[in-house]
């Protein structure tokens, strides 16, 4: 583990900047080249010409010398140039986009585009029209001529309830038209309303009801592909007849063609297998991506003839796989159709709350087949590092129920490390997906750990003594000072002790992952360990007595201030009592608040952390959220704090440095020992803290790296610096630093009682109080 001063403040794992670590991450582009063959025929029909082509990938295994040649970003992994999604080819030279258009050449501007997708004009609807901020046309970049096919305009006027209407009995050139418009009024996925979903799913719907032409499908599953990309919010009030007909459309989509048909947008896909041969085994292959989306080149169907042909296995190169086996062969037809997450199939049993992607697969198979099994797969990791496999679950969708369901479904780990699930399902239109249970995945670098653990207890010896040496010594001095400083070595030793021994949460980091062999619906993606109430009894504490210290040191502050304005009469009386009342209470109802507000027994991580026993300060995407304790409960009173204490050291400063015209130079204090005595201060009221929101702010690696390390090392060494400066240092000359300027304010440490009465008339007595300069002792 690094710092975990760090952790306590900023709750920043530092490890990659200290180490210099390369994260990788599992969604690197790839563009497969080693071992695959494949012959898939693309058909495009626009309105004005007919395209046929076949697209062949073929087996190439390459060696060293091209390999090494990779170019426009690729790099060489196990022999293959991986390639990023806009190229491809042996060595990632064979543009796979479209160029943008020249404004000069073009009525519209679309930008640069992945072959096979959509790009929306620059252009858009003007204000005041109901389309205002939508483009106002867009074009297909052609897989044939890597080029934009014709445009298709919008009538900025139009409207999907419109549509919705009047596609009712449209010819097939205005369905072509309507079906480009609806794919148009959904390109800004953010600006999709669950209205909006409802009613393009309806459109779609009816699109894909007949026999659709080429150019209505593409439209069609392109607008589908933008529905997908909305904010998974969105879908809970979709309604989800609408989404249950539109799955069914696509599904007898794959099947309406009359070749073998591959349709690709970023997130879904459609394939269809004619059966002009004998079948016994289909494969669909996804393979990974930049961008973590579909494109033609990285969807794969394979299909053998007899029961022992091997298809083409992949390794490690996919994001799924999968693999039906029939018991005899037979020459009918099979549509398959990939989802890029899952947002489509709403299940009210499995809630996600994590941005990790199901894809989901449906699969058109021929009524009164002899299916053996269905073997689907997908690599055992997440694309977050920061999170680990914990379970799965293999599992059906039930239209009739909309909910997932286990029947049918085992589950195993291969050896290749997949997660894979065989299903024998008694229903020719299937929807397979795998259900993963992510936990934590928390790996620690021992970087800074010495320093912490060094420093730390050095701080307990050092507060220790300075704790006993200012029971020994109080005769020398007042009350408040040595209840302050007693108070402050008190609860920085017990949060200390607390650090060194709890902060861990050795739940988390002991546990060893093993997949469970029932296979269940998961209740959610995210797993977490039932609270069992050491980790987050340690938690409060530490924030009660990290806050109690903050505490303590502001009120040494508010002592030192009173001093400087009372320097006759000193400290007021009532003072310790409030300070013992302020000191210990108010961190108290701080954290009572925090975790009576946060903290469920179900629930225990929107209190604290679960990697370590801290509190919470991320939502599940890892951003920071203000609503999470350690904001409100923490970092603001904490900062609250540090803003006075800075402005007392200010004030102490500018007191103790300013020169006294009353003084001769002989009685002036060194400037030497000003600045000691300013710095004492500054450790005592605990401003190194400041550098911790300094780190939360920097952007700069290596300011940073510089600011963490200076963080810990005057942090965990605090106890250290108070033990110097006003233990050690006052055996040794009998007069702590932070006093040696006193005199030039003419502070007073002791309150004296003094009578005075008039010369010979003694009844007259009156008694006033005076001080005296005692400076054995710090304030």
């Amino acid at each position: 583990m690094d710092c975990r001063m760090l952790i306590i403040f900023t709750s920043v794992v530092f490890e990659q900047v200290w180490t210099n670590q390369t994260v990788i991450n599992s969604t690197q582009p790839i563009q497969l080249i080693n071992n695959i063959t494949a012959s898939t025929t693309v058909k495009i029909n626009t309105s004005n010409r007919q395209t046929t082509t076949k697209r062949s990938i073929t087996s190439a295994h390459l060696n060293t010398t091209v390999a090494n040649q990779c170019q426009n970003g690729g790099h060489l992994t196990g022999g293959v140039c991986l390639c990023p999604d806009d190229w491809s080819g042996p060595t990632c030279t064979t543009k796979n986009f479209c160029e943008q258009t020249n404004t000069e050449k073009n009525k519209y501007t679309f930008p640069k585009t992945l072959l096979g997708q959509f790009a929306s004009s620059k252009e858009q609807c003007q204000l005041g029209t109901p389309n205002a901020g939508i483009p106002k046309s867009s074009a297909l970049c052609n897989t044939i001529t890597h080029s934009f096919d014709p445009s298709n305009d919008l009538d900025c006027l139009l409207t999907l309830d419109t549509i919705n209407i009047n596609i009712y009995g449209s010819s097939v050139q205005q369905k072509n038209k309507l079906a480009s418009s609806t794919q148009i009024l959904t390109s800004i996925p953010e600006r999709l309303t669950p209205y909006n979903i409802t009613k393009a799913a309806e459109i779609t719907s009816i699109l894909l009801s007949s026999d659709t032409k080429m150019d209505i499908a593409v439209s069609a599953v392109a607008t589908v592909s933008q529905l997908l990309s909305a904010s998974p919010m969105k879908y809970s009030d979709v309604d989800h007849k609408a989404i249950a007909n539109l799955t069914k459309s696509l599904q007898k989509l794959s099947l309406q063609k009359d070749s073998n048909t591959l349709l690709v947008q970023p997130n879904m896909a459609v394939q269809s297998i004619k059966g002009q041969t004998q079948i016994r085994q289909v494969q669909l292959t996804s393979f990974k991506g930049e961008n973590d989306t579909f494109i033609p080149d990285r969807i794969k169907l394979d299909y053998a003839t007899h029961e022992n042909e091997n298809l083409p296995q992949h390794q490690n190169y996919f994001d799924l796989q999968m693999k039906v086996i029939f018991k005899e062969a037979f020459n009918k037809d099979v549509g398959i159709v990939l989802y890029e997450n899952d947002q489509f199939f709403q299940s009210q049993s499995f809630k996600s709350s994590l941005d990790i992607k199901r894809r989901v697969v449906s699969a058109n198979l021929p009524e009164n087949h002899e299916l053996n099994e269905v073997e689907l797969k997908v690599p055992a990791q997440s694309t977050d590092s920061s999170k680990s496999l914990h379970n799965f679950a293999c599992v059906l969708w039930h239209d009739s129920k909309q909910e997932w369901s286990t029947k049918d479904c085992v589950k195993e780990m291969s050896t290749t490390g997949h997660a894979t699930c065989r299903c024998k399902p008694n229903q020719a239109n299937i929807n397979f997906a795998i259900l993963m249970t992510f936990s934590g995945n928390y790996q620690y670098s021992e970087a800074l750990h010495w320093i912490s653990i060094t420093g730390c207890s050095l701080s307990v010896v050092g507060l220790a003594i300075t704790a006993v040496y200012q029971v020994v010594t109080r005769k020398s001095r007042g009350g408040s000072p040595t209840l302050l400083v007693v108070n402050v070595c008190l609860s920085m030793t017990i949060f200390y002790l607390l650090f060194i021994f709890g902060i861990n949460n050795t739940d988390q980091h002991m546990k060893a992952v093993k997949f469970s062999e029932e296979n269940m619906v998961p209740e959610s993606d995210h797993y977490q360990e039932p609270d069992n109430g050491h980790c987050t009894a340690v938690t409060a504490l530490l924030q009660y007595f990290l806050l109690a210290t903050f505490t303590w040191n502001t009120l040494y502050g508010a002592n030192v201030y009173l001093l400087f304005k009372n320097k006759v009469s000193g400290t007021p009386q009532w003072f310790p009592k409030v300070a013992l009342a302020v000191g210990w209470g108010l961190p108290a109802v701080i954290v009572g608040i925090s975790l009576g507000s946060t903290y469920r027994v179900k629930e225990p991580l929107g209190y604290r952390q679960e990697e370590f026993c801290w509190l919470a300060f991320l939502d599940q995407k890892h951003n920071f959220d203000m609503r999470k304790p350690m904001f409100w409960g923490f970092l603001l009173p904490l900062v609250i704090m540090l803003i006075s204490n800075t402005a007392m050291l200010l004030f102490f400063s500018h007191n103790v440095c300013r020169t006294n015209p009353n003084l001769n130079k002989s009685r002036e204090t060194p400037l030497k020992k000003k600045l000691l005595s300013s710095f004492s201060l500054a450790v005592m009221l605990g401003l190194s803290w400041v550098t911790g929101y300094i780190l939360l702010i920097s952007q700069e690696k290596t300011l940073k790296l510089i600011l963490s390390v200076v963080f810990c090392l005057c942090n965990t060494t605090q106890g250290i610096q108070i033990f110097i400066l006003f233990t050690l240092k006052s055996i040794l000359n009998k007069k702590p630093a932070i006093l040696d300027t006193m005199h030039v304010a003419q502070i007073s440490l002791h309150r004296k009682t003094f009578s005075l009465w008039k010369v010979n008339i003694p009844e007259s007595r009156e008694t006033y109080t005076s001080t005296d300069l005692d400076f054995s002792s710090p304030p």
